[in-house]
C-alpha cells in the first residue's frame, strides 16, 4: 500500500509538515482528504487536458467516492495521458486506488464527513470548469464569481476540517457554532492569498481568477478581512481547550498567510517567504502556542 506520508511529501511541503501535528486519528482523516482534494484539484487545473477531459475525470473521481470498484483502471486512464507535468501529482494519481482503500476502510463517521465535502467540492470545481473554454481556460468575471470559487476549493475544506475536529475532540463541542460559522472563511482566507501570490504564474496557465475590475487594493482588503475571521477561527480553538495539535495545524498557515500577504503587498505577485522567515515564524508561533497567546 502506499505510504500515504511519502505522498504528502511529494504533493505538498506546506501540508507534509502541518498534518502531522494533528493527533490520530485526525492526522490520518486529514491525510487521506488532503490527497483526494489534491486530486480533485490535479483534474480541475490539468493544463494538458481539454474542458472535456477534465469534466470526465472529475465525473469518474466522484463516482469512486461513492461506489468502490474500477479505482485500478481509472489511475491507468488518468496517467496514460498525463493531465500535468508534477511527478508528484502524477503519482498520487498512480496511487490513488490505494488512497482511495484507505478512504474506505475510515470509520463511518469520518468518510461520511470526506464524502459529504469532497462530492460537493468535485461539483462544484465541475461547474467552474464548465465556464472555461474548451482548452479549459478560465477569467472569473467578478467578485462573486472569485468568492464563489474560494469557496468551492477551501471554504469547504475549512468545513470539513472542522466536522472532523467535533468528530475527534468531544472537548470543542460547546463551541461547535463560533467554529462552523468561522470554518468557511478559514479557507477562503488561505485561498485568496495564493491567488494573489501566484497571478503571474496561473496566468500563463490559462487562469485568471482575479476579475479584471477588482482592484488591488480591494483584493488585499477582502483577504485581511478573511485572515482576521481566520485568527477568530483559530482563537476559539485555543480557548475550548482543542488539542495543541488542531490551534497549531490550523494556526501555522494562517500565521504564514498573514506574512505572505504582506510580502506580496510590498513586493509584488509572486514574492515569497525566504526559509529562515518561516522558521522563525513557526518558533515564535510555537512559543505563542506554549503561553496560551493568540497566535495572529
Amino acid at each position: 500500500m502506499a505510504n500515504l506520508d511519502d505522498l504528502l511529501e511529494k504533493t505538498s511541503r506546506t501540508f507534509a509538515l502541518s498534518i502531522p501535528m494533528l493527533p490520530e486519528p485526525t492526522r490520518r482523516h486529514v491525510a487521506i482528504a488532503y490527497l483526494l482534494f489534491r486530486v480533485a484539484d490535479t483534474f480541475e487545473d490539468a493544463v494538458r487536458w481539454p474542458r472535456a477531459e477534465r469534466l470526465a475525470a472529475l465525473d469518474e473521481l466522484d463516482r469512486l467516492l461513492t461506489r468502490p470498484g474500477g479505482e485500478t483502471q481509472a489511475a491507468l486512464g488518468w496517467t496514460a495521458n498525463p493531465p500535468v507535468a508534477h511527478d508528484g501529482y502524477l503519482e498520487l494519481l498512480r496511487e490513488s486506488p490505494a488512497v482511495m482503500d484507505a478512504y474506505w476502510a475510515l470509520p463511518d463517521g469520518a468518510r461520511d464527513v470526506l464524502q459529504r465535502d469532497l462530492r460537493r467540492t468535485v461539483a462544484g470545481m465541475a461547474g467552474f470548469v464548465r465556464r472555461g473554454d474548451a482548452r479549459g481556460n478560465l477569467q472569473l468575471a467578478d467578485l462573486r464569481e472569485l468568492r464563489d470559487y474560494c469557496y468551492v476549493v477551501a471554504g469547504i475544506v475549512g468545513e470539513m476540517l472542522t466536522e472532523l475536529f467535533l468528530l475527534d475532540a468531544e472537548v470543542i463541542q460547546p463551541f461547535a457554532r463560533h467554529l462552523r460559522r468561522r470554518s468557511r472563511f478559514f479557507g477562503e482566507a488561505l485561498q485568496l492569498v495564493n491567488i494573489l501570490k501566484d497571478a503571474g504564474s496561473d496566468a500563463t496557465e490559462g487562469r485568471v481568477y482575479l476579475p479584471p475590475q477588482l482592484d488591488r487594493a480591494r483584493a488585499f482588503a477582502l483577504a485581511r478581512a478573511d485572515l482576521r475571521v481566520a485568527a477568530g477561527y483559530v482563537r476559539t480553538l485555543q480557548l475550548a481547550q482543542a488539542p495543541d495539535g488542531f490551534v497549531a495545524f490550523t494556526g501555522s498557515p494562517a500565521v504564514l498567510a498573514a506574512a505572505s500577504l504582506d510580502r506580496i503587498e510590498s513586493r509584488g505577485t509572486g514574492a515569497k517567504l525566504t526559509r529562515t522567515e518561516v522558521v522563525a515564524l513557526m518558533e515564535r508561533m510555537f512559543e505563542d502556542l506554549a503561553a496560551q497567546r493568540p497566535l495572529l
